[in-house]
């Protein structure tokens, strides 16, 4: 059975990936306040949503059966050794359920709120078609070999290519509009915390084990951090350098600009003549 050979490094490792969930838990709030505010979610993409709901759905059932079943956990250390640890973590299920649940709670908002013109595109849905009939595809396939890891690491593939996938129609979209107004950056800004804690903690992991099979024994969460951090940059990038927010504009009111609107025109004109 794997075992941690130092304490602080387990506790480092439990540390930076609680952060993560918490990171990314919290990056939902910020896009689904900004909806509930404005009562409306023009400029969020809804391509983005609906990929997003086909992405965490497999992120779920990959981390999901890998940390619960003991036939999966079994048929990885097989694979990998008996004396590697399980990739995914309690953080990493909490993670998924959460994200399921908010992406959904997302698509709700679209229902209720304003949407202008926008509408999911014909290429979103085939998209996700297509990933869902693969993977009952090989679901079934799965069920006659029992090769259950090689299932779940199709799903986890899924997420991988999703994650890509997912947020390219919000930059798009973005970069068309030459604006982010309808898109809360605070998603970016938590994403990127995620990310890098995420990262992290299984570089903690490979220290401790003294090898890197952590990152290629579960490459999809090591490429879903990297995504995710890569994305979350070209947001901020949009956000702050590209396309920054246009604040309304006040006069700065002063003593000499108030004084000449409390004149009368009987003094203004003695004010001329002088």
């Amino acid at each position: 059975m794997a075992s941690w050979n130092s304490v602080p490094l387990e506790i480092c490792y439990q540390t930076l990936g609680w952060i993560a969930f918490f990171s990314w838990s919290f990056s939902f709030y910020p896009q689904i306040v900004l909806n509930y505010r404005r009562k409306s979610v023009v400029g969020l993409n809804f391509d983005y949503l609906v990929l997003n709901v086909t992405k965490h759905s497999s992120y779920l059932i990959y981390n999901a059966v890998l940390f619960f079943s003991s036939v999966v956990r079994r048929q990885y250390k097989e694979k990998y050794g008996f004396d590697e640890m399980i990739p995914v973590a309690a953080n990493d299920v909490a993670l998924s359920t959460h994200a399921v649940l908010m992406t959904l709670f997302a698509l709700y908002q679209v229902t209720i709120y304003e949407r202008g013109s926008q509408k999911v595109s014909k290429i979103c849905i085939s998209i996700s078609a297509v990933v869902w009939i693969t993977a009952i595809v090989s679901v079934i396939l799965a069920s006659q070999s029992q090769s259950w890891l090689w299932l779940i690491s199709v799903f986890n593939s899924i997420q991988v290519v999703m994650t890509v996938i997912k947020y390219t129609p919000q930059a798009w979209m973005n970069f068309r509009r030459k604006s982010t107004v309808g898109f809360s950056i605070g998603n970016a800004l938590f994403d990127l915390l995620g990310g890098v804690m995420n990262f992290s903690q299984m570089g903690v992991q490979s220290i401790d084990q003294g090898n890197f099979v952590n990152f290629y024994g579960n490459i999809g969460k090591t490429l879903l951090s990297l995504e995710v951090i890569f994305y979350a940059l070209i947001f901020i990038v949009q956000r702050y350098i590209l396309y920054p927010l246009k604040r309304e504009k006040f006069p700065v009111i002063s003593k000499e600009t108030v004084t000449p609107l409390l004149k009368s025109p009987d003094t203004e004109e003695e004010s001329s003549n002088v």
